[in-house]
């Protein structure tokens, strides 16, 4: 009987090991999640990134873009009828992950154009004529003055200013942030943190609706 209350004593204290074990695993596991999930958090939103809408909106909209990306050209209308479906709730922040060979350089042309609080407008004009300046996949930045001459913009300001080191900076950090987060096309969009379940209008539509009335009920 002895070596058998040995026996059972033994895995006893055997399983309280593995239990324990298991315990600190989870909690070290938790801890690297809520770490994670604290990058992510920070990785998503930089203070200095362009926003659009209702500082206190309840649904925040995190977009990482390329000028140059046809897909983003298509998407920037839709976004634009989500805020005027929800006026008031919806704020846009927009990232850029300038993936296109060249697009760097634009990046930096609609930074110095932010400068001249021309943003929103030069991003549009330059979407409106992508065929111009991108040319088989590849972005052309000495073709975008065209485009954006009727802005009112002084262009000599603004091609100083897209050479400032504060904008390579910029440019970047968004590039690291989008590794972070894994953002491999564009465009990526989270609504209050989440990712799209699936790329598409209506996935983007639904997360988006999801958001609006989860605020609505609290």
């Amino acid at each position: 009987m002895k070596p058998r209350r040995l026996l059972l004593a033994g895995l006893g204290l055997l399983l309280l090991a593995i239990a324990l074990g298991a315990l600190i695993y989870k909690s070290r596991a938790d801890e690297r999640s809520a770490q994670t999930a604290a990058q992510n958090q920070l990785a998503l939103s930089r203070a200095d990134s362009p926003t659009f809408g209702n500082s206190d909106a309840p649904v925040h909209i995190v977009e990482f873009l390329d000028p140059a990306c046809g897909t983003c050209s298509d998407f920037y209308p839709f976004v634009k009828n989500l805020m005027a479906a929800h006026p008031g709730r919806i704020r846009v922040t927009v990232r850029y992950a300038p993936f296109h060979r060249g697009s760097d350089q634009v990046v930096k042309v609609l930074e110095a154009a932010r400068k001249q609080g021309q943003f929103r407008q030069a991003l549009e004009a330059l979407f409106a004529s992508q065929p111009v300046w991108v040319q088989n996949h590849v972005a052309q930045v000495d073709l975008v003055w065209g485009p954006l001459g009727n802005l009112g913009l002084d262009m000599e300001r603004l091609r100083a200013d897209m050479n400032l080191p504060e904008i390579a900076q910029r440019v970047r950090q968004d590039l690291a942030d989008a590794n972070t987060l894994g953002v491999a096309m564009t465009p990526e969009f989270f609504v209050n943190g989440r990712p799209l379940p699936k790329f598409g209008f209506d996935d983007l539509k639904m997360l988006v609706d999801d958001a609006v009335r989860a605020s609505a009920a609290k």
